[in-house]
């Protein structure tokens, strides 16, 4: 299942972990593919850190990583978090092919991709390289978002890939002390771009900063705090998607 957006800084990443990290705690073999190469944050998020061996049954697979019981490969395993990885498109796109063909993810339920911002190689080559069962589509409400989010709808389209719904994230914020709650980006416009693209609203992701202290401690919050409220939004998005492929 690809995650993507169009757009950088909308969640991603945060999604894609916490989505991983609940379809796991339901009892799933769940892995995760950070195919941005450029920006790998997923070693970050998942608090793991080092370097894939060589091995597996042929004693040439890249083996993959683990964190909480979910499997893991990333560009952020290979190269220092402060080094730039400055490719062009055709070594990018034979990274990702070493991935998706050389790494022995075991056998895995569901394999979540968290794609890189925008509409160009990482998603062609992933498109024409594997067969994804759906993506999905996450969006802050604001304007500026769902224009890039709309071209990646569309880019999906042309690819054949079926959309299997959008999520709002960052929907409202609710001040801690006093109740107050907030749309700091706008309200409900994703759910009204689902409507208008009959397309199925996963859910709302509101704006807490346990979500982000979270990511930072490198420990997704559905596992720091699996019976918060921090959590329910990311569980229900993942009992939905689990039920929409047939694998809860």
């Amino acid at each position: 299942i690809a995650i993507g957006s169009g757009k950088g800084g909308v969640g991603k990443s945060t999604l894609t972990a916490n989505i991983a990290a609940a379809l796991s705690k339901s009892g799933l073999k769940v892995g995760i593919l950070d195919a941005d190469i450029y920006g790998p944050s997923q070693p970050k998020i998942m608090g793991v850190h080092g370097k894939p061996k060589i091995g597996g049954a042929d004693g040439k697979s890249i083996l993959p990583l683990h964190g909480y019981g979910i499997t893991l490969m990333s560009m952020g395993f290979l190269v220092d978090a402060d080094e730039a990885v400055v490719w062009r498109g055709p070594m990018l796109m034979g990274a990702l092919q070493q991935f998706m063909g050389q790494v022995d993810w075991g056998e895995l339920d569901v394999l979540l991709i968290d794609l890189p911002p925008g509409t160009g190689d990482v998603q062609l080559t992933l498109a024409q390289k594997c067969e994804l069962d759906g993506a999905i589509i996450v969006s802050t409400p604001q304007d500026v978002a769902l224009i890039d989010a709309k071209k990646a709808m569309q880019m999906f389209y042309k690819l054949k890939i079926p959309l299997l719904g959008m999520v709002e994230n960052m929907s409202t914020h609710v001040c801690p002390n006093c109740g107050y709650e907030e749309h700091m980006f706008g309200k409900g416009g994703v759910q009204a771009e689902a409507k208008k693209a009959q397309l199925d609203f996963l859910g709302a992701i509101p704006l807490d900063i346990e979500v982000r202290k979270s990511s930072d401690f490198g420990k997704p919050v559905v596992f720091s705090n699996f019976e918060g409220s921090q959590s329910e939004a990311f569980k229900q998005i993942a009992n939905k998607l689990a039920d929409k492929l047939n694998i809860s």
